[in-house]
């Protein structure tokens, strides 16, 4: 179950809530009993996607020994 950070706007008291991802954007109350807390976006969760690498590795001719060899296959 995923992590989520709230700032309540009452106090200014930022928390963690543990919750479903169906509810991520269900109103939190704080740990002071306000329900005016956002939610907010994590360094982690903005950063976290994964690339492909940078560049794909060449491709072999086909045929013969291969590009290094220089001979006429």
């Amino acid at each position: 179950m995923p992590l989520y950070e709230f700032r309540c706007r009452t106090c200014d008291e930022t928390f963690e809530l543990r919750r479903p991802m169906s509810e991520a954007s269900a109103p939190a109350t704080c740990p002071h009993g306000h329900d005016n807390a956002v939610r907010l976006l994590s360094a982690f969760a903005s950063v976290g996607a994964v690339s492909a690498p940078a560049s794909a590795p060449a491709a072999r001719p086909a045929g013969g020994c291969g590009a290094g060899c220089g001979c006429a296959h």
